[in-house]
């Protein structure tokens, strides 16, 4: 029974490829370039694009399970395809935005609410994992950090409760070879609320070094994210921070509330990501 992964390039995506090509499972890595996935020997790679039909017969055939990315475009037609490739679960990698009250209004929510309605009505069975916000989101520091600069936040005391990326291809990974999970809609997080201010000090231990937080307002904030996202997005996460300010973000199932095993701390993400912090 061959799982297709999409989005293979993501670091979560290769991990479920590793985890169940090192058990032996038949695998097959889809992206829209496949010449850049570079996979365990032994897994097939597809082509695959949402926006080219095309592309879905050969990625879907003999395949019984996906794990799928959040893709809104093409989404309808795909799972058209796959349930008459004769798929029989699909395991989604959605956003705990859709659970916000204007999810529909918000542009990250809206993108993965798009996805997760389009899922429910094919009727396919699926598994929807709604992570939180990722541990390996601080990556956005490397920059500054390696540059000797500090960390400009409007927002340095929000709880979030960061999720290791390793966390949740360990579910996905249950959900697609147990039966326990399936059907289910899981909001998934780290086992730890941690501040800005307590995650820069992590790394900062991790790296060891100290690295400065300066505390800006919401519009100089806007204006640094507006250099590498779109400004509905930066005001989406700005209005996430805003909240989580003012109430600390709740922890949800992780894998010691779902697989029985300790959930991965940012301390260890960071531990094991600190190289990325280097001076550039």
């Amino acid at each position: 029974m061959t799982t297709l992964i999409t989005g293979a390039r993501g670091k979560v995506g290769q991990a479920v490829i590793a985890r169940l090509h090192a058990a032996h499972l038949p695998v097959r890595a889809a992206s829209a370039d496949p010449a850049e996935l570079t996979v365990p020997s032994g897994v097939e790679i597809a082509e695959l694009r949402l926006d080219a039909p095309e592309t879905f017969d050969a990625a879907l055939e003999g395949v019984r399970q996906v794990f799928l990315y959040p893709n809104p475009e093409g989404i309808d037609a795909f799972l058209t395809a796959a349930e008459s490739a004769g798929v029989e679960h699909i395991v989604l990698l959605s956003s705990a935005s859709v659970l916000a009250p204007d999810a529909a209004n918000d542009p990250m929510g809206k993108h993965n609410l798009a996805v997760e309605q389009a899922l429910l009505a094919s009727g396919l069975p699926t598994t929807l994992l709604r992570a939180g916000a990722f541990a390996s989101n601080a990556l956005g520091w490397s920059w500054p950090i390696g540059n000797n600069q500090p960390i400009r936040h409007a927002f340095p005391d929000a709880g979030i409760a960061l999720i290791h990326p390793l966390d949740i291809a360990d579910i996905a990974v249950a959900a697609l070879t147990g039966t326990e999970l399936r059907g289910r809609a899981l909001a998934l997080t780290g086992p730890q609320t941690l501040t800005f201010r307590e995650q820069l000090a992590i790394v900062s231990t991790a790296i060891g070094r100290e690295v400065p937080l300066v505390t800006i307002t919401r519009d100089e904030a806007a204006a640094d994210m507006a250099q590498y996202m779109s400004p509905d997005y930066a005001g989406s996460l700005l209005s996430f921070w805003a909240a989580a300010d003012a109430q600390p973000e709740t922890i949800c199932d992780t894998t010691e509330s779902l697989l029985g095993t300790p959930a991965r701390t940012f301390a260890q993400w960071a531990g094991e990501n600190a190289t990325a912090f280097s001076r550039n």
